[in-house]
């Protein structure tokens, strides 16, 4: 009986190839959460040997870091980009822009993707690490998006940091919500009709509006 011939395969950079592999990480972490990421796994998407993925990332959990880091990047990168692609845009614009996305349900992925990472970070000191990083860089995106706003007269605070914080946190108890099915519960019923009250629906909003001296409704007007 004659083999059937492969067809030959062509070799990728190895930049390439990396770039390749988070990418699919990444993607599966916020689709299926970071237990999913394993070596086999990713291989079986990529069409590739799970030996071609340890050649790059010798131990899982390094590879779930770094995805969980790839995909939190291009998300910041998303909703809050830096001034200098966005100069057209007012500080007041950029700040209602992220907020309403961040806490709205397209990010639902994204907020159960942190969730998650935070929780597994009890267990892995890399990811751990790697949560920090993260968390210290959107902090200063947005904290330097506040002190740009305080410069053009649009915010008021003498605590940048301080407002950043505050918002961020907002932002995090929200985001404790993003396992629970809002739609129906065990029996079929809905369950989460309190968690749809307008009032947690604009509370990052409300928090940013309070800490940064802006008249109540601006950012949910400006994000339109």
């Amino acid at each position: 009986m004659t083999s059937r011939p492969q067809a030959a395969r062509t070799r990728k950079p190895p930049g390439e190839r990396r770039a390749e592999i988070l990418h699919t990480a990444a993607r599966i972490a916020l689709d299926e959460g970071l237990e999913r990421i394993t070596l086999r796994r990713v291989a079986d998407e990529l069409g590739v040997r799970p030996g071609l993925i340890g050649h790059y990332f010798p131990a899982a959990d390094d590879l779930v870091s770094e995805a969980f880091a790839h995909a939190a990047a291009q998300e910041r990168d998303t909703l809050l980009p830096p001034g200098s692609h966005e100069a057209d845009r007012s500080p007041t614009a950029r700040l209602a822009g992220f907020l309403v996305r961040l806490t709205g349900a397209d990010c639902l992925d994204l907020s159960r993707l942190w969730l998650n990472a935070r929780h597994l970070s009890r267990f892995k000191p890399g990811l751990r690490a790697t949560v920090r990083e993260q968390e210290s860089l959107t902090r200063t995106a947005l904290t330097g998006l506040v002190e740009e706003g305080v410069r053009r007269g649009e915010f008021r605070t003498d605590d940048p940091l301080g407002a950043t914080l505050h918002i961020l946190v907002t932002v995090d108890g929200l985001g404790a919500y993003a396992n629970d099915d809002i739609d129906s519960g065990s029996n079929g019923e809905s369950n989460g009709d309190d968690l749809n009250h307008p009032a947690l629906q604009d509370l990052a909003l409300t928090v940013a509006e309070h800490r940064l001296a802006l008249t109540p409704g601006l950012l949910r007007a400006a994000a339109i």
